[in-house]
């Protein structure tokens, strides 16, 4: 009976929290479009989110290419289709391999630095004193955020892919011989419009999930130094899990669309 009730409220807990966290969405909804727009900080967060993690999503990339190539090659020889490798390479990397790793890889570097930084904010009262000069925190902080990690994944998402495809071709190059100008001819001969408009679109919606969890659990950190610790761990945990389940719903829908 106390496994079974332990499991009854840890489920009340959950969809207690994605009740706040719809709360949370539906505020910054409604001060989004609202007056002071707060454009330097708006800037200099697209700056820390994008700038700073470009070496982290040109390693990643770089790596998945490389490491893909590699792994895919022996099976493609052995039905004799090593030719195809630059278009199954492009297709899978834009479609769903680039979109999918770079966002795990800022859920780790971006959402857990939200949520440490406004959790800390939080704990040493900085954001109630915020409240009581007049300005509005939730404005300032986490509708900047959000708007910036927005922006920023689906650029972060376009560089990664190309260095994938890039780390793809030099194994191409050193295994196959592979020339430059042959290789980039397939890969956009394979791609298609259709390919990159549903990889774009859930790419927006990775960035804005990264930002609502991290800001979230920040911004209703627990007091004292423990809960900071808690809101970054939590953050990355709930983000990656959101981040699999809007890619089975945005593979869904455009599989249907695909379909008609």
């Amino acid at each position: 009976m106390s496994s079974t009730s332990k499991i009854i409220q840890s489920f009340e807990k959950f969809l207690l929290e994605i009740g706040e966290l719809s709360y949370f969405a539906g505020r910054f909804f409604k001060e989004v479009f609202k007056r002071p727009f707060e454009f330097k900080e708006f800037l200099r967060q697209c700056y820390y989110m994008g700038n700073r993690s470009l070496l982290l999503v040109a390693v990643t990339g770089f790596i998945i290419g490389l490491v893909f190539d590699l792994q895919s090659r022996p099976t493609l020889q052995q039905f004799g289709a090593v030719s195809w490798m630059p278009s199954m390479v492009s297709i899978s990397i834009i479609r769903e391999i680039g979109p999918i790793i770079t966002a795990l890889v800022c859920a780790g570097r971006i959402g857990s630095g939200i949520g440490a930084e406004l959790g800390s904010m939080r704990v040493t009262e900085q954001i109630d004193a915020m409240e009581v000069s007049g300005t509005n925190p939730f404005k300032y902080l986490v509708v900047t955020r959000i708007l910036a990690t927005t922006l920023m994944l689906p650029i972060l998402v376009f560089f990664g892919d190309a260095v994938a495809i890039f780390g793809s071709y030099l194994v191409e190059s050193v295994k196959g011989n592979v020339s430059f100008l042959l290789y980039f001819n397939q890969v956009f001969n394979a791609s298609e419009f259709s390919d990159l408009v549903p990889a774009t679109i859930k790419s927006f919606f990775f960035g804005f999930a990264i930002g609502l969890v991290g800001c979230f659990k920040g911004y209703y950190c627990k007091k004292g130094t423990a809960g900071v610790g808690i809101a970054a761990n939590s953050a990355v945990v709930y983000t990656s899990m959101l981040l699999f389940i809007i890619d089975f719903i945005a593979v869904f829908i455009s599989n249907i669309f695909y379909e008609l």
